[in-house]
């Protein structure tokens, strides 16, 4: 098998990522095919940090992700709002539920497997 483009390994983690919310109960994430563009170039930048620093911890994967949603405009909020560009994740990686860390390991081992 050929390695697989930044593109497909995206697609991938983000259906990672949905599944998985689903599984604990969080709300729906849209499939790949129709998530907004904001949601899309986050996950291709989770990616591409993630191939760029493969050995960078979990907690530094977040610290991307938080230092892209805060300088785009989002805050911390209770809930996840799009419009309001407000996050429950947007805390330090320690502040985060054992839910979330789990989340961000399980993307860190696809984006890992498929990288290969």
């Amino acid at each position: 098998m050929s390695q697989m483009t930044t593109d497909q390994i995206a697609r991938m983690a983000h259906e990672t990522m949905r599944a998985y919310a689903q599984t604990i109960g969080e709300a729906p994430m849209p499939a790949w095919e129709e998530a907004p563009d904001w949601m899309v170039t986050s996950t291709k930048a989770a990616v591409e940090f993630r191939l760029a620093n493969p050995h960078a911890p979990a907690s530094a994967q977040h610290d991307q992700w938080m230092a892209e949603r805060l300088g785009q405009g989002w805050r911390y909020g209770k809930v996840k709002d799009a419009q309001a560009k407000t996050h429950p994740s947007l805390v330090s990686y320690r502040r985060l539920s054992v839910a979330e860390r789990r989340k961000d390991r399980l993307i860190l081992a696809v984006i890992k497997a498929l990288a290969k």
